[in-house]
């Protein structure tokens, strides 16, 4: 099981953007294009964002699959994760 207890909405927040982006992050790490390291550096790098109510504002409205916006930190992982 995934999820991040330290830090759930964090965790809430990039598998949301992560799925806007068609990226699987449980997937990506059991298929090995992921460590479960990297995996919880994207979840710290989420929490610690500034952008959280833009976050949030944009993942209620953006369509189900669509590019990640530039404000987030871990677009460009996401959005590699999400060419697979």
């Amino acid at each position: 099981m995934f999820g991040y207890t330290d830090a759930p909405q964090a965790w809430e927040r990039v598998s949301r953007m992560a799925g806007r982006a068609g990226a699987d992050l449980p997937r990506a790490v059991v298929d090995g294009w992921l460590t479960r390291g990297e995996l919880a550096a994207i979840v710290e790098c989420c929490a610690a964002c500034t952008a959280m109510a833009e976050c949030g504002e944009w993942l209620a409205h953006a369509p189900r699959r669509t590019e990640i916006p530039g404000f987030c930190p871990n677009r460009t992982t996401l959005a590699s994760l999400g060419e697979e």
